[in-house]
């Protein structure tokens, strides 16, 4: 009976869903996780590559670029070098000597019948003749024929820019800096994820100790509510003070409830922003901590690093030399642009030897002009729109600067307040604590009130959440102005 009892054991054992053991996170680890596994980050990075190999592409416009093309055409008719006149006057000239001949030797026996024989013997001669330059002139028509119904084309070009009105460099210099658009864009997204990624963390953070404390303030009324309870029976306490304890403790389990869902969807977060699954177990390294180690030092507005380091202004910066170039394209559009051209081509039916039917080709070396003469105006104002475009740039990069002044300024406030409410918060927990200890003295030594010992209760957990509450927002506060002045890595 043991036997079967441990077999049966094993196989539910076997069964059983692997225990995940809980995986403790740093917030270092979490921003270098972040940085490697974030989905955002990662769509950063191959625009950054996009940008790379734009600016490659870019440079192989200083060089020359080579080319083939072919064609086939077929034609109902075909061209005529001679015309029809031509023609039959060249394939019946024979025909007409020996007509003419005929004539004239009619003309000569009417006058000489005594010619006749030689007459006779001298016709198959010119007949023969006839017939020979009826088939020369047929030979020169045919040597004539084009034949070009089927036509056939193919040609090797090679392509040189020598100038073009300056548009290939400037088109090289908006590639690098798109480039550079590209890195600064990255970094001002890695900037955000680190941000999000510590507001996640501080979150977990803090609803674990609020859990903490929840559990705790739940535990002490589940003993207050047993003490009660033996006080009502004892006939020493009220039914009125079993129902106000019972109150505080549904209360109290709403809280925990409350608070362990809030947290679980908190840890969700932490795993999405740093590329882990959403199931995936984990805690903080400070859940454990009872003080957090903040930096109470008050801070002041440092302007000018921000102007320096923040990525918006770098980026609004290259925007406008972007723009700046794309001026110079524009105006390239309304200058000479001149080129280099050298290639080899083939054709068939050939005209090199004749209209020969065979492949022949030839090189060819040539320059290009392009020249644009009159346009009605357009260049000038195209020019105009795209430096109207750049100084709109200009004023968004000036409006940004005094944004980011404001908003420097406004970070430096909340963390001198966040350590002076982090002092309060502090002062009002030894005064809590103090309390609930004479409350819960006195309340032994039947001096207070049960409603004195829940009030000195409810006050120590508010001042416990509140310190918590100050010490994450020292955190934040202090992060989100080193993003403020563009040094959060």
């Amino acid at each position: 009976m043991i036997k079967h009892c441990i077999a049966s054991l094993a196989i539910a054992l076997l069964f059983l869903p692997p225990l995940q053991a809980q995986r403790t996170l740093s917030l270092e680890e979490c921003r270098k996780l972040a940085i490697d596994n974030n989905k955002f980050l990662a769509q950063s990075r191959l625009n950054q590559e996009v940008a790379e190999y734009t600016q490659k592409a870019a440079k192989t416009n200083y060089l020359p670029k080579l080319s083939a093309t072919a064609g086939y055409m077929r034609s109902g008719k075909e061209f005529s070098i001679l015309n029809k006149e031509q023609k039959n006057a060249l394939t019946g000239n024979g025909t007409a000597l020996v007509n003419s001949f005929g004539q004239t030797a009619q003309r000569l026996l009417q006058q000489n019948p005594n010619l006749a024989p030689l007459i006779q013997q001298l016709t198959p001669i010119l007949q023969s003749v006839g017939n020979i330059i009826d088939g020369a002139g047929q030979r020169v028509v045919d040597a004539f024929r084009t034949d070009n119904r089927n036509m056939a084309a193919g040609a090797v070009i090679l392509t040189q820019p020598l100038y073009m009105g300056g548009k290939i460099r400037a088109y090289d210099k908006i590639t690098h800096y798109q480039q550079d658009l590209a890195n600064e864009k990255l970094r001002g997204d890695e900037q955000e994820v680190l941000l999000q990624t510590d507001q996640a963390y501080w979150q977990v953070v803090s609803l674990a100790n609020k859990h903490k404390l929840a559990t705790s303030y739940r535990n002490t009324l589940k003993k207050l509510d047993d003490d009660v309870q033996k006080m009502i029976r004892e006939g020493i306490a009220t039914k009125a003070n079993g129902l106000q304890i019972a109150v505080k403790l549904n209360e109290a389990e709403m809280l925990v409830t409350k608070v362990e869902d809030g947290l679980a969807l908190s840890r969700m977060l932490l795993c999405q922003l740093c590329g882990l699954p959403l199931e995936e177990q984990v805690t903080t390294e400070d859940e454990t901590k009872e003080d957090l180690k903040v930096c109470n030092e008050n801070a002041t507005p440092d302007v000018e690093t921000a102007f320096n380091n923040r990525p918006e202004l770098c980026q609004l910066q290259t925007a406008q030399n972007i723009y700046d170039e794309k001026i110079n394209i524009v105006r390239s559009e309304f200058l000479p642009q001149v080129a280099l051209l050298a290639g080899y081509g083939l054709t068939y039916p050939n005209a090199y030897n004749s209209f020969e039917k065979k492949f022949r080709g030839d090189w060819h070396v040539g320059i290009t002009l392009k020249m644009p003469l009159w346009s009605w105006g357009e260049g000038r104002y195209k020019v105009r729109a795209a430096k109207a475009e750049a100084a709109i740039t200009t004023l968004r990069a000036t409006e940004a600067r005094e944004k980011i002044e404001l908003q420097v300024n406004q970070e430096t406030f909340r963390v001198n307040e966040a350590n002076k409410k982090l002092m309060m918060a502090q002062k009002n927990l030894e005064q809590a604590n103090e309390n609930l200890r004479v409350a819960t003295l006195g309340y032994k030594e039947g001096v207070i009130t049960m409603t004195d010992v829940l009030s000195a209760e409810t006050a120590w957990l508010q001042a416990h959440s509140e310190k918590i509450d100050a010490e994450i927002d020292c955190k934040l506060t202090q992060t989100s102005l080193q993003k403020a002045l563009g040094t959060l890595n």
